[in-house]
């Protein structure tokens, strides 16, 4: 009985123990769950500005790719008109487009005003013609020019929101990643939490199990003590009961011997007294008595 008590109260603190353990792990999971649901938040957040990137990304990058190629056409065209005209004055010197203007105007005046010979004229023509051209090919070329740095102006300007586009969808892949391991990790602890609890209840509802054949064989053990308790009071009031039976069976017994013996010596002294009555001889009076008295009377 002692033993199985002491073993009811190590079950009882397992149980206890057990209870505990469910509620800090209860509370370690709803910490974890909460953290997973911010997370999760933060991670849609993060997936949406990704998103509103990549739409920019979808919207500027074709522009990019067009104006690079515009660029290097413009480049390429420059490059032509470089060749004819020569490129080591012509970007230097904006100058000479002025001064090959006044250059042809001359020759016009002069071949309109002074007296010339055919070979005179035809060589101005063609100088005029050479001047013309080549001042149109440096007109084209600072056209080309200012053009060219206006596109390079644009360009510049959309490849910085292009490259701030990539940095930003690198910034945001990084931290989608990190918060999907993080994630990951977290829903790992959640499980291993719940694998925990689920051992740890088992464990609490085997102590349960455990107190509640306790509690039967203590209930088993205390009906057969009060069954025996029951029927030791049953046996003592039996042999209480016999003990005053025989006790009043012996003590009518002791009072019909006396009786008898009070009778038997009565009647030897009833009968003494009848023969000395008969003999005429004088009876006193308890003689008297035994002979004319009741029977058997004290």
């Amino acid at each position: 009985m002692k033993t199985l008590l002491e073993f009811k109260k190590t079950v009882v603190d397992e149980q206890k123990q057990g209870d505990k353990k469910i509620e800090e792990i209860n509370t370690r999971l709803e910490a974890v769950k909460k953290q997973i649901d911010e997370e999760r938040m933060q991670l849609d957040e993060l997936r949406t500005k990704l998103k509103g990137v990549n739409e920019e990304k979808d919207a500027d990058y074709p522009k990019f790719v067009e104006m690079r190629n515009s660029l290097i056409e413009a480049k390429n065209q420059m490059k032509s008109l470089d060749d004819k005209v020569g490129q080591a004055k012509s970007r230097k010197d904006r100058n000479e487009i002025h001064g090959l203007t006044k250059a042809l105007e001359q020759i016009e005046r002069d071949i309109q005003t002074k007296k010339l010979s055919k070979d005179e004229e035809r060589k101005l023509v063609a100088r005029s013609k050479e001047i013309a051209t080549k001042l149109h090919t440096l007109k084209m070329m600072h056209k080309k020019e200012d053009q060219y740095r206006e596109m390079s102006t644009h360009y510049d300007e959309l490849k910085g929101r292009i490259n701030k586009i990539f940095r930003q969808k690198e910034e945001f892949g990084n931290k989608i990643g990190k918060l999907k391991e993080s994630i990951e990790g977290l829903v790992n602890t959640r499980e291993a939490l719940y694998e925990e609890r689920r051992q740890v209840i088992h464990g609490v509802r085997e102590a349960a199990a455990k107190l509640e054949m306790i509690e039967t064989q203590l209930n088993a053990i205390a009906f057969k003590k009060n069954r025996m308790a029951q029927s030791e009071t049953r046996q003592k009031k039996t042999k209480e009961m016999e003990e005053r039976r025989v006790a009043r069976q012996e003590a009518m017994q002791e009072r019909v011997r006396r009786d008898k013996e009070y009778q038997e010596r009565w009647n030897a002294l009833k009968e003494a007294a009848m023969k000395k009555m008969s003999s005429g001889e004088k009876l006193t009076f308890d003689e008297m008595k035994l002979i004319f008295g009741d029977s058997a009377q004290e």
